[in-house]
This record gives C-alpha cells, sequence and structure tokens, in this order.
C-alpha cells in the first residue's frame, strides 16, 4: 500500500487545544482538545473532502474510465 505524506500543523490556541490545517491542501482544517484529537479531526476532514469531491466529479460517456479508491494515511 502507497502513502501520501501531507504536513499537518498544529497551533496552540491561547484557550487552550489546538487548532490544526494542513499545510499543502488550502481549506482543510480542524480542532481539538489536545494533538492527537485535532489530528484525528483533521483526518475526518481530510477524507470528507475528497467523498465531496467524488461525489461531484461527472463521468464522460464517451470514454472507457478505470475508478479506484486509494487509502492514504496521515
Amino acid at each position: 500500500m502507497s502513502n501520501i505524506e501531507l504536513t499537518a500543523v498544529f497551533e496552540p490556541c491561547d484557550e487552550g487545544g489546538y487548532i490544526a490545517y494542513i499545510r499543502e491542501i488550502e481549506g482543510i482544517n480542524s480542532q481539538g482538545e489536545t494533538i492527537e484529537e485535532a489530528k484525528e479531526n483533521l483526518g475526518d476532514a481530510v477524507n470528507l473532502m475528497f467523498s465531496e469531491i467524488r461525489s461531484k466529479s461527472v463521468t464522460s460517456k464517451a470514454k472507457k474510465l478505470v475508478t479506484q479508491t486509494l487509502t492514504f494515511t496521515l
């Protein structure tokens, strides 16, 4: 299985917890009380973003396409 490496950034909040985002993909961010929770929530955000993109993709009838779902680990 292949993995993709993305840079997760965790910024401590003054009120506690962490804000997290993926440096390479604008718009993917989350938060959590601990880094581990923020990391888990960030993984969910990445999966949701790709699910949304998949649901909006249009298949061309003119071409025979092969599609596969790949799993990436953060």
